[in-house]
């Protein structure tokens, strides 16, 4: 469930990692940030598709990574132990329009019930919290605030065009560096297999993988109602 409570995470965290001798820098919440690690936030749109996305859950529970997953409000209550399942584990969820329309494209009031629907499956299935918004495209209206943190991307290897994992774990390990958001879509086979790959790789370069809202604490960043996140440095 995505509540409140990250900093806590972001403390227990942070003991484990504050070893004796290792430098540290100081972050906005008070707590010390580990010099020199390395966090990066995978994130999934358009699910949850069941083949795909129980899929990928198996394989970042295996690594022990997390993600978040922006969610199609249409799809969740067929898929309901789906999203459970990814609250248990730890992953951030988040809110993708119902029925994936641009809120750039439409008038406000709906815009407004495609990001309230969600939210309401949401909260009916996994209780009150902050659900992100993740527009679709990335664009909403200017002036826009639908009351939660937006995430955007900073790193789109366009898997949902080309449809194949070797090219889009590629284009991914091209670009990504510390504070990265990374977007994929976990509807996909071949996404799922890129992205369990990526998180190999990564991993055996010294790489941690948060949820966004944990990427953005890492990184000293309080997360802000109404403003876009592209990287986790804000």
């Amino acid at each position: 469930m995505v509540k409140k409570i990250v900093p806590v995470f972001i403390l227990a965290i942070l003991a484990a990692l504050c070893l004796p001798g290792r430098e540290a820098v100081p972050a906005d919440s008070g707590a010390e940030i580990p010099a020199g690690e390395k966090y990066v936030a995978l994130t999934f749109d358009d699910g949850p598709r069941r083949a795909t996305t129980e899929r990928l859950l198996d394989g970042l529970k295996e690594r022990g990574a997390k993600a978040t997953f922006f969610l199609i409000g249409q799809q969740v209550e067929d898929n309901a132990s789906l999203v459970a399942r990814m609250a248990e584990e730890g992953h951030q969820i988040g809110n993708h329009t119902w029925s994936h329309q641009r809120l750039d494209g439409i008038l406000p009031d709906a815009a407004a019930q495609e990001v309230a629907r969600t939210e309401a499956a949401l909260e009916a299935l996994l209780g009150g919290g902050e659900y992100w918004l993740r527009p679709p495209y990335g664009q909403v209206a200017e002036g826009a605030d639908f009351g939660v943190p937006m995430v955007k991307w900073c790193v789109d290897p366009r898997d949902w065009e080309s449809r194949d994992a070797e090219k889009v774990a590629r284009a991914v390990l091209e670009c990504v560096e510390p504070g990265s958001i990374v977007l994929l879509h976990d509807i996909y086979p071949t996404s799922v297999d890129a992205a369990l790959r990526v998180v190999d790789r990564l991993q055996e370069e010294g790489y941690w993988f948060v949820t966004v809202e944990e990427l953005l604490w890492l990184n000293g960043v309080t997360p802000e109602a109404g403003r876009m996140y592209r990287t986790g440095r804000g």
